[in-house]
């Protein structure tokens, strides 16, 4: 079995970052010609769909159809990638229709994936920041990065990253899994949180273990992070060893948890996820194994 001590650090896999695409500033104050746009109705993207859905549509449509901001994504080799917000009540074009990101999930190639998620993202975040949270003034967006600037008392804003820890807890030949009421039927996951103002990340792993499930925790390892665009966390995930006490859940975030082997794990988490990525290393890491 692998020393507790041991560091575990892992190449992961995340499916939401927007590697795809570069940031190039400042930004054209004229939208190029050959720009590809990423169409945001809600929470959704606008698809032409089919097997392979299409998520990129070769021009913005008319102002009557938008309710949103226009936001700059990045570039993808010399094509400029652009996000635009539609009326929840837009006649879209023949042939589209609005689907979640989620649902995306494997339809579509991952790198597309992210830059409808990052799509979402950043249009949430300008509607968001429309206006100044200190003086109230409309804000103007900001040419130079990625931000909005207040005219009126000169507040600058930026997109909105929460970080959240997730952890697996493992004990000897088991890990904890829990149920959120949020959750699919049968689907249980790892233990997540978000982290509060004046407290390191291994604080906030500490106090979400403990305030949902009673238990404290030890030898504590960073394992992998991952931008989760819904809608705005940053993961941090890591793995840490049962120390003491009894499993009590708090019948609010959790209301049902407990100790799984490997041939009685209940329903998990979809591929795409980090808490995924967690189980799955452990399911599958021999150093693990007796």
């Amino acid at each position: 079995m692998q020393r507790s001590d041991q560091p575990v650090v892992q190449a992961h896999h995340a499916v939401f970052s927007v590697t795809a695409l570069s940031s190039r500033f400042p930004v054209p104050p004229e939208i190029p010609a050959d720009a590809l746009w990423v169409l945001i109705v809600g929470q959704g993207v606008a698809i032409r769909d089919g097997d392979t859905p299409e998520i990129y549509a070769q021009a913005a449509p008319p102002p009557y159809a938008r309710s949103g901001p226009v936001e700059y994504l990045g570039h993808r080799g010399t094509v400029p990638f652009y996000a635009v917000g539609l009326r929840e009540d837009a006649t879209l074009p023949e042939g589209l229709v609005v689907a979640g990101v989620r649902e995306l999930f494997g339809r579509i190639p991952e790198e597309d994936l992210a830059i409808a998620s990052f799509a979402v993202r950043m249009i949430g975040s300008a509607a968001a920041s429309r206006f100044c949270g200190r003086c109230g003034h409309a804000t103007e967006p900001v040419l130079s990065e990625r931000a909005w600037k207040c005219p009126g008392c000169g507040l600058g804003v930026y997109p909105r990253i929460s970080p959240a820890i997730i952890v697996l807890i493992i004990r000897g030949e088991e890990i904890l899994l829990a149920r959120s009421p949020r959750f699919p039927a049968g689907m249980h996951s790892v233990i997540a949180g978000f982290t509060e103002p004046g407290e390191t990340l291994e604080h906030a792993v500490c106090r979400e273990v403990r305030e949902e499930i009673g238990i404290t925790i030890k030898n504590i390892r960073y394992f992998a992070s991952e931008p989760w665009p819904f809608p705005d966390s940053l993961m941090i995930a890591f793995v840490a060893d049962y120390a003491t006490g009894e499993i009590t859940i708090d019948n609010n975030e959790i209301v049902s948890a407990g100790w799984f082997s490997r041939d009685n794990l209940p329903g998990l988490p979809a591929r795409m996820s980090i808490a995924r990525a967690l189980i799955d290393w452990w399911i599958n890491d021999e150093e693990f194994r007796s």
